[in-house]
């Protein structure tokens, strides 16, 4: 066991250091030079090539890029992600001020899918090749098919300013949650109620289920106690892999409802070419991806005890 968990923070450190090596290139390789465009920002001027060169030097962007790299790294070790090029604010501190608001979304999304997944998967399983069937694929496809950011103004339109249901943007109450919730939870829905289906039709095909109904066992039992449980290991292992692709599309979600989180933290940062909070923002959301992984891993063997503590079947 305690091999095991050694092994985890090794590919979870391996797996950092690599995003972190290549969002740090690919951030440098990003046209345009930021001290000039937040000099520019701040002062609504073009700057003078001696402010420029001064800004560059006091943060280190006239250094190579490997020099730039190491001293970033060793400082993010420490817990220091640096300043803000634009506000001079530690990034830590924006990233705490901004993370709640983000996994909030993403959790409520998350909780979204599930609510309407799971049940729309059992009933075109149970009710294979009818109209139940039929129905919930085809809306699972338009669910697949339909952009966020569009979804998201349609809602919008429709919640808010024709109906007044729902306020339009911003955050700070369950109002402002429904909308964004909705139009992020959707697409995961779709992708989840597929697996469903396929999950629960081939565990209702098991000798198990047969011997149940043949004991005289009531099919609402069979169907959500004894089969829907094992159909579900395999959804909880994509469910947790898609929660870092719920945060990615967070920030698309963030920007078309305008509510303060990583999303919006991060997009402001990239037209503001304020690189520390890019870098800072592009951490966080890997190490949530790897830390959801290995907690999947701990749900998959509470699901299913054949799964030892490694990932194989004993």
């Amino acid at each position: 066991m305690i091999r095991a968990v050694i092994e985890r923070l090794g590919s979870l450190t391996a797996v950092l250091l690599g995003v972190s090596l290549v969002s740090y290139g690919f951030v440098s390789l990003t046209p345009g030079d930021p001290a000039y465009t937040i000099l520019r920002a701040q002062r609504q001027s073009p700057p003078s090539d001696a402010e420029v060169a001064a800004f560059r030097a006091d943060h280190g962007l006239d250094e190579p890029f490997v020099v730039q790299y190491v001293s970033w790294l060793s400082e993010a070790l420490r817990g220091d992600l640096g300043t803000s090029y634009y506000t001079s604010e530690p990034v830590t501190t924006l990233l705490l001020e901004s993370l709640p608001n983000t996994l909030e979304l993403a959790v409520a999304a998350m909780g979204v899918s599930l609510l309407l997944a799971v049940p729309a998967g059992v009933a075109s399983a149970v009710h294979r090749d009818t109209w139940i069937d039929r129905t919930s694929q085809l809306v699972a496809l338009l669910g697949v098919s339909m952009p966020n950011f569009w979804l998201g103004y349609l809602l919008i339109l429709v919640c808010s300013l024709w109906l007044g249901l729902t306020p339009a943007a911003g955050s700070g109450t369950l109002g402002h949650l429904v909308l964004p919730a909705i139009t992020l939870g959707t697409g995961l829905a779709a992708v989840v109620t597929r697996l469903v289906r396929t999950s629960m039709l081939e565990v209702l095909e098991e000798e198990y289920v047969r011997t149940a109904r043949s004991k005289g066992v009531r099919e609402r039992l069979v169907v959500y106690k004894h089969a829907l449980r094992n159909a579900l290991v395999p959804v909880v292992t994509i469910v947790g892999l898609q929660f870092g692709f719920v945060l990615n599309g967070a920030v698309i979600v963030e920007v078309v409802f305008q509510r303060p989180g990583l999303g919006t933290l991060l997009v402001d940062a990239v037209f503001a070419r304020d690189y520390p909070i890019v870098q800072g923002v592009v951490l966080v959301t890997a190490f949530v991806f790897v830390v959801t992984n290995q907690l999947v891993d701990l749900a998959y063997v509470a699901l299913d005890p054949r799964v030892d503590r490694g990932g194989d079947r004993a």
